[in-house]
């Protein structure tokens, strides 16, 4: 017996608009959805989690998913919840993003399946390229009429003085770029379903009134889609002060996503869990019942933070995430700091005093004393880090410094660069040798 996919979404609170007819026709018969990306960056951000989690849940319903990568629509860029026009990109570029975000994606679905459900990815660049400007006027522009496509909440948004320049033509056009990769795919693939954010409401309907236009009434086509996700606070999720939580470990480390998910409110954590992991309904509610016991275990955080980080990176990263957060929030020792990569050591101590000492100090060897109380500013004195020393509050590497004159030399750097000193217990502090 198969998963009913809309029950699914709807325990999971994934559920925004579903056009008469959706479910209906997933319980009839196997259905090919296909969802689109614009790849405007060589990775995938958490904000399109919710997306492929979609696609995900879909897949493990017995249906098809197809992902669409817009190589042609990226060119465009959608004026869909956007105040500004986006950036043109060039072939080469959008290229190497697609084959960047196909390997983040393989991860969620199973590309390799030999069931007739595995997933796919298109690039709608194939099918436009040779699409001319006079065809496409005649054979897509002449079934949607122009009040028609006023008429969508993203244009209106746009026109009502929410753009500085306004609305583009290359723009207004784009719900009948995306309107013709439904059909194409519904002539070419047999897909009746577009999934999407609920921001795509109006581009996904362009598309099935395209079909039925183009097509004839009998042959309809379907809409479906998820809610934008937000903060308990009400701000956008996914945005942090430095900017997006990437999927490629280069743009956001292991460490810096696993405390992300880590550091979610309970509210959060409880709607997070449900949306971006495939935990079943019992063993969620079981975990929810679990946190409300003791909501300072903080089990639902740390089971959404190792499910998702497991997910999209490895099992050893988690693992390595996990040991990195002991290093600073526990009593981990100088043989976990020392195994620390340089991004996962600066995502460990972001934000912790840094101070930059020449490099040439470290030798011939430095004494403690004058290397954190005269070149950097560690201790405002020499006679205070004494003191500490004496009582066993000061640390280096994560080891108890014993002589506040103990010799400092290169060996000691982390990376070849980086000295770790804590004084007392919370007060930590990096110096960089350059």
């Amino acid at each position: 017996m198969k998963k009913n996919f809309v029950e699914e979404l709807k325990w999971r609170g994934m559920l925004a608009q579903i056009m008469p007819g959706t479910e209906e026709l997933l319980q009839k018969e196997t259905v090919t959805a296909y969802l689109g990306t614009d790849p405007t960056a060589d990775s995938l951000h958490i904000g399109h989690l919710c997306g492929i989690m979609m696609l995900r849940h879909f897949q493990r319903c017995g249906h098809k998913p197809i992902i669409l990568v817009g190589g042609a629509t990226g060119m465009i860029g959608d004026p869909s919840g956007k105040s500004q026009e986006r950036n043109l990109l060039d072939a080469e570029t959008l290229y190497h993003n697609q084959e960047c975000i196909k390997r983040q994606v393989a991860k969620f679905l199973d590309f390799d399946s030999k069931e007739e459900n595995a997933a796919e990815m298109v690039n709608n660049y194939d099918w436009m390229k040779d699409f001319t400007f006079l065809d496409f006027a005649r054979e897509v522009g002449k079934h949607i009429t122009v009040n028609y496509m006023m008429a969508k909440d993203s244009v209106q948004k746009r026109l009502n003085g929410e753009a500085r320049d306004g609305l583009s033509f290359t723009e207004f056009t784009y719900q009948l770029l995306q309107g013709y990769d439904f059909l194409h795919l519904y002539q070419t693939k047999g897909c009746k379903l577009q999934l999407g954010g609920n921001d795509q409401w109006g581009n996904i309907t362009t598309g099935t009134e395209l079909i039925r236009r183009t097509l004839g009434v009998e042959n309809q086509a379907f809409a479906l889609t998820c809610p934008l996700i937000t903060k308990s606070d009400g701000k956008k999720f996914g945005k942090t002060e430095s900017g997006n939580i990437w999927l490629d470990p280069k743009r956001t480390t292991p460490y810096k996503f696993y405390q992300f998910w880590l550091n979610v409110s309970d509210e959060d954590a409880e709607k997070y869990i449900k949306i971006f992991t495939s935990l079943e309904k019992e063993t969620i509610d079981a975990l929810v019942a679990e946190h409300q016991q003791d909501p300072g275990k903080r089990v639902l955080q740390k089971t959404l933070a190792k499910e998702v980080t497991v997910m999209v990176h490895s099992e050893e990263d988690y693992n390595a995430a996990v040991e990195a957060s002991g290093i600073l929030f526990g009593n981990n020792t100088h043989d976990a700091l020392m195994k620390l990569d340089e991004d996962t050591l600066l995502a460990v101590f972001e934000g912790v005093p840094q101070f930059e000492v020449s490099r040439s100090l470290f030798t011939e060897g430095v004494k403690a004393v004058d290397l954190f109380a005269e070149h950097s500013q560690v201790f405002a004195s020499k006679g205070e880090m004494r003191k500490l020393v004496q009582g066993g509050g000061v640390s280096m590497n994560k080891q108890k410094l014993t002589a506040f004159d103990q010799l400092v030399t290169e060996a000691d750097l982390l990376n070849g660069k980086y000295l770790l000193v804590q004084r007392g217990k919370k007060n930590y502090f990096l110096l960089l040798a350059k």
